[in-house]
């Protein structure tokens, strides 16, 4: 009996409790930010931004917040991970007093970037810290439980900044962030105990700059790629020059001795199929919730309070089902659960697909529904995989890993899948707008939140433009929704091959020495 005693801390609940509010400010303000995208593209209500400075709005904070997980996460293995979750909250705070209160898209872009920098010292220690403060039997349950927390933000987020937004100005969406902050930094020096890695790695400045440079890079390519064409010089010579600079940063990271990024994790096939399900899920998923709240509020007509409820369906799915999903990986093994999650998250984007404008509000229920159980039975199996696949001592770099490719995987989602609805509005609406005056052709060639502003200023004769904004719109985002569905097939494929099975999963609760093992031997 005694061989089998629980390893984890006596207060290994609480201090669950206490990470999951700490994770809810990060992940609770990206999902308030997509309810207000159409409040902060008026003119009058909010800062008047283009669809490319919406889309830096998002990405200024994802760039900042994967670039630095890893070395961040070092820095918490070095000097204290209580340390650095408290650190990362007072950040964010600030951060998010600076966001409610820009007063240009320019200065909402530069304290999105440092709330980044705030989640980045928050994220990767929340992981760590279960993976410490739990028993290997129960790191599964507990993480099953911090998946859920996730699934939770992401819908509470639009209902309470659809509240906020009927009722007060933009920024109020942000200034939620800082009660939270504080509960959390109340009961984090209350609850959770210190811990470090006794054997913490250097820090790579060179792999950290090259990363955010190389991020950035193809990242702004993108976006310009979608505004102005692929052909154009400046989107070859940023976005190219981003890809070789990613390139050289692979390369350098797999001959140094400490590494950012450790790329001969990648060849841990139970660490490297699950990263890949998860990097697929956001990139695919975080661009259907950028162009859905396009959708929902001006193709749809509705409130930013009733789009938000529109996403409970998928809250709800993951507070019923994320829990469940340690439980199902257990019974059938994490490659069928991860599998079929993949696969319902696949086939809500193909329901997008087949959406209009008058399309029933149960279809749409329906579909956030099916997108939330198949995100539920991804993050909790793919998640445990990774951190299973290494030792306790190096869970920042599992955690790391994890949640930066769920970062990078965010922002090109939305910067590629975005420009896909870039570009085939602008081929759409064309035709439309060549009689109108210079500037307000190119307002109205640029968004469909720009043609809906042009059409407001033009009187009846609007209702036309609107009208064809609408149906440019529509044809985009199948689009966009249709090519999400193909690149989550290559994550079916990639979890149907090398996800752990129904006897492998079993052998994931195994003794350290036996995972690092697996980890030398990668090497």
């Amino acid at each position: 009996m005694e061989q089998h005693a629980n390893t984890g801390h006596p207060r290994r609940w609480a201090i669950l409790g206490v990470l999951v509010v700490s994770l809810l400010v990060v992940v609770l303000d990206n999902t308030v930010l997509n309810v207000a995208l159409r409040t902060l593209a008026d003119p009058v209500h909010g800062l008047g931004t283009t669809q490319s400075e919406l889309e830096w709005a998002i990405n200024s904070y994802t760039l900042v917040f994967a670039g630095l997980l890893f070395s961040f996460g070092v820095l918490g293995d070095r000097f204290g991970r209580k340390r650095f979750l408290m650190i990362g909250l007072a950040l964010f705070g600030l951060a998010s007093l600076l966001s409610a209160y820009a007063q240009s898209p320019a200065q909402l872009i530069g304290a999105r970037a440092l709330m980044g920098l705030g989640g980045a010292a928050i994220m990767p220690v929340t992981l760590s810290i279960i993976s410490n403060v739990f028993d290997p039997r129960e790191r599964g349950k507990a993480i099953g439980v911090w998946s859920g927390a996730v699934g939770l933000a992401i819908a509470i987020g639009p209902i309470l900044g659809g509240a906020l937004l009927e009722h007060f100005w933009w920024g109020s969406v942000f200034l939620i962030n800082v009660p939270v902050v504080i509960v959390g930094l109340v009961a984090v020096a209350l609850l959770v105990p210190e811990s470090r890695n006794p054997r913490p790695g250097r820090i790579d400045i060179a792999g950290v700059l090259m990363s955010v440079v190389g991020l950035v890079g193809l990242t702004y390519g993108i976006i310009k790629g979608g505004e102005n064409g692929f052909g154009n010089a400046e989107v070859l010579i940023t976005g190219g020059g981003g890809l070789v600079v990613l390139a050289a940063f692979v390369w350098y990271e797999s001959r140094i001795a400490f590494p950012s990024l450790d790329v001969r994790l990648f060849k841990i096939p139970r660490f490297s199929a699950p990263i890949a399900a998860i990097g697929l899920t956001f990139f695919a998923s975080m661009g259907v919730f950028f162009f859905s709240s396009f959708y929902l509020q001006l193709v749809r007509g509705y409130s930013p309070l009733e789009t938000g409820l529109l996403f409970l369906p998928f809250a709800t799915a993951q507070l019923i089902f994320a829990p469940r999903s340690h439980a199902m990986v257990q019974r059938f093994g994490a490659k069928a659960v991860t599998a079929v999650g993949l696969s319902l998250v696949a086939l809500s984007l193909v329901g997008f697909v087949f959406v209009d404008a008058q399309t029933a509000v149960w279809l749409l229920l329906l579909i956030f529904f099916i997108q939330g159980v198949g995100m539920a039975n991804i993050m909790a199996p793919a998640t445990e995989s990774i951190m299973s696949s290494l030792p306790r001592e190096k869970a920042g770099v599992g955690s790391a890993v994890s949640n930066t490719i769920r970062q990078v995987a965010s922002a090109l989602g939305i910067a590629i899948l975005g420009s896909i609805l870039a570009a085939v509005y602008r081929s759409q609406i064309e035709p439309t707008t060549t009689a109108l005056p210079g500037p307000a052709r190119e307002v109205a060639n640029e968004s469909i939140s720009g043609a809906y502003g042009v059409a407001a200023q033009a009187g009846p004769a609007g209702n036309g433009l609107i009208s064809a904004a609408n149906d440019a719109f529509m044809t985009a985002m199948h689009w966009a929704a249709g090519s999400g569905a193909i690149i989550l097939a290559f994550g079916i494929l990639a979890a149907l091959i090398w996800m752990p099975g129904r006897r492998a999963g079993a052998e994931h609760v195994q003794p350290v020495e036996v995972e690092a093992g697996e980890l030398a031997t990668a090497g």
